[in-house]
């Protein structure tokens, strides 16, 4: 994995995903999301560079040693999700039309929250993927309301 850089101290977070076409993901990370392709390996392992992180595409597959009672497969009923992959942008206007003009097709049109505005996507094997912009007017993704001690930057 060359083109990946060593992780810093501490740890480094990547989004792994499991799909039925790994190559139309790629492309899908790649050529919609903007991505750029860092590493692809033997049984269609790929690592595609996104932002600050890496987003892990793997086909599925049974259980092994380490997870002997775990399957991993692609979402198979889009309605009901367990996690999702979260992108926060600057402004996410220009970013829903480039997208949307790349093939993504998001949900709904970015929509007003509370802190801010979000929508969402899925990827080809139906992972959802949300897109969002705060509207705290100092930039912060954490609501002025919440208390000291679970707010980004803060201390107790």
């Amino acid at each position: 994995m060359a083109d990946l850089p060593p992780p810093p101290e501490g740890i480094v977070l990547a989004h792994f995903i499991v799909s039925d076409d790994v190559e139309r993901s790629r492309r899908f990370y790649t050529e919609v999301l903007g991505g750029r392709l860092a590493y692809s390996g033997p049984g269609g392992l790929t690592y595609v560079a996104l932002a600050n992180s890496w987003i892990i595409i793997n086909g599925g597959g049974g259980p092994t040693d380490d997870k002997p009672s775990v399957t991993l497969e692609a979402p198979r009923d889009f309605g009901r999700v367990s996690s999702f992959l979260n992108i926060r942008v600057r402004d996410i206007y220009p970013l829903y039309e480039e997208w949307s003009a790349r093939g993504a097709q998001f949900l709904t049109p970015p929509k007003q929250h509370a802190y801010e505005i979000r929508c969402y996507i899925r990827d080809p094997d139906g992972h959802l993927i949300e897109v969002g912009q705060t509207t705290d007017p100092e930039g912060d993704w954490t609501p002025a309301h919440w208390p000291p001690s679970s707010r980004t930057g803060d201390s107790e």
